[in-house]
């Protein structure tokens, strides 16, 4: 079982209501996984947010908490409902209405990869999904709820950035006839998780940077900005989804030649987001 189910790596103080966290980074495949999979060890990392836990790190010297998976996303994949169990991997999974990432295989315990590869190669016990989500999908939605109300109860408010990467290829569908890829994809479920004020703002920090940003499409927010993002609360959700060519080679899984100079310009960025979070006065109403 992989060695724990979250770090958090706390700043000295907190100085600001955002909360950074990485739920799809973590690398630590246990050999009895491995064992069991289907696929070689690059494969089976092909979901994984590769790095992101080392691009965000950062975050505490702005005064931001950042809190990182234990598990990795092949195993338990904590962006997903504890309700989104796949029939077709688990044996007595109940079934529910249809749910278009159970239906491809994007469960809470996923069923595949990048490009639909299979993880498995026969089923798992209902048991062994439960003891994933208790031991791993559990305490780190409880650590995440903690930080939140930890910057409401500081700030009168919170902010949740929700870090990912996206394959480079995740936009080639999306991007036809546009004059410029997006480098970055934000997601606040359409408005529904943040307020405008504070969207624009994160957008404005990465446009600064010389990245071009683009909202919600391909990616909207999926159970972790839809869950935490309630902005009539003063608790505001985004994700962010990196295009992983601007730091990584995505075959080898490694960062390449321009990973320092992006995560050096990525701390800038982060430096402009703790200090949305630095005001006392909530945002919601703007």
């Amino acid at each position: 079982m992989p060695k724990v189910a979250y770090r958090v790596l706390r700043p000295k103080r907190r100085l600001t209501a955002v909360v950074f966290a990485s739920p799809h980074s973590s690398r630590d495949y246990p050999e009895s996984f491995l064992a069991r999979t289907a696929l070689d060890r690059n494969t089976i990392r092909s979901s994984e947010d590769a790095f992101v836990d080392r691009l965000f790190a950062p975050a505490p010297d702005f005064g931001a908490p950042l809190l990182l998976a234990g598990a990795p996303r092949a195993f338990v994949d904590l962006n997903r409902g504890v309700d989104e169990l796949d029939p077709a991997l688990i044996v007595g999974a109940p079934r529910t209405g249809h749910n278009p990432r159970v239906a491809s295989g994007l469960g809470v315990i996923p069923r595949v990869v990048a490009n639909g590869r299979a993880i498995y190669r026969g089923k798992l016990p209902l048991a062994e999904a439960r003891q994933r989500i208790a031991r791993y999908w559990h305490p780190y939605h409880e650590a995440l709820q903690g930080l939140l109300q930890e910057s409401h109860d500081l700030f009168g408010q919170a902010i949740l950035i929700d870090c990912h990467s996206m394959p480079h290829e995740a936009m080639d569908n999306v991007t036809r006839g546009l004059p410029r890829r997006p480098d970055v994809v934000l997601g606040d479920r359409f408005g529904a998780a943040a307020a405008p004020a504070i969207i624009e703002r994160i957008e404005t920090a990465f446009a600064s940077a010389g990245l071009h940003v683009a909202r919600n499409t391909p990616f909207a927010g999926a159970y972790v900005t839809q869950t935490y993002g309630r902005p009539s609360r003063n608790q505001h959700a985004i994700q962010i989804e990196i295009d992983r060519r601007l730091y990584m080679d995505e075959r080898r899984i490694r960062p390449n030649g321009d990973f320092d100079a992006f995560r050096d310009l990525l701390r800038g960025v982060i430096a402009e987001i703790a200090e949305i979070g630095r005001s006392k006065t909530a945002l919601a109403a703007e």
